[in-house]
């Protein structure tokens, strides 16, 4: 079994040179924020989710500002967003609505709100359609095999876009913790999603993972709200 991953990641490799990276000058950048409250709150946390985004999408230099809510357990929520720049991002976090909804929002929490600070990588623009199903994926490896994950994330981004029904695959690294990446998946439907999850190259990504990864295969699945 080890050896048919092998092959299928060999097959996947030459494609990376072929394929650009995020360029060297672009200044954007992704927020990804988690927000895990009491279950019983939950209904009182989407209700102050949503003024916090209908504001903050006007904000200056806001390119993509999502809130979504995991499927089960639907207590957990995830602000999925893209920043023009630092500058931009910075002002968002002193504006009056971020500030509202951190202190409204605080006694309902059941740990710290996770904020985490991506680097675009392998990314790509958006495809037009409604996504039923959103899934975000950490991928952690020990610092010193960080180089060896690399190509792969890149060969599973170029071949999971090309899929029918996907509408986003990108990669972003933590400013802070270079070797830990996240994974934004946008799917038609949960039968592309379905698919992809059995997909030789996801099935190959996997096998070139397993080995070195410094963690679980964190994957979770939201639904927008």
């Amino acid at each position: 079994m080890h050896s048919i991953y092998a092959v299928l990641a060999l097959a996947l490799m030459p494609l990376v040179a072929a394929q650009p990276a995020r360029a060297q000058n672009d200044p954007t950048i992704h927020m990804v924020t988690y927000i895990d409250v009491a279950p019983a709150a939950k209904d009182q946390a989407a209700a102050l989710l949503k003024p916090l985004a209908e504001a903050s999408r006007k904000d200056a230099g806001n390119l993509l500002f999502q809130i979504l809510q995991r499927t089960a357990p639907a207590h957990q929520f995830v602000i999925v967003a893209t920043w023009k720049d630092q500058q931009s991002l910075d002002a968002h976090g002193a504006a009056a609505h971020s500030k509202q909804f951190r202190s409204q929002v605080d006694p309902l929490l059941i740990a710290p709100i996770d904020d985490r600070l991506c680097i675009p990588t392998f990314v790509a623009a958006q495809k037009g359609g409604d996504s039923s199903v959103y899934v975000v994926t950490h991928v952690d490896v020990p610092g010193a095999v960080r180089d060896k994950i690399m190509p792969a994330l890149q060969a599973l981004a170029e071949h999971s876009r090309k899929e029918a029904g996907n509408l986003r695959f990108d990669v972003s690294y933590q400013k802070n913790r270079t070797n830990h990446f996240t994974v934004m998946e946008n799917w038609k439907d949960q039968a592309a999603n379905d698919t992809h999850e059995l997909a030789a190259h996801t099935r190959a990504f996997r096998g070139v993972l397993t080995p070195i990864t410094g963690a679980l295969y964190d994957q979770r699945w939201y639904k927008s709200m």
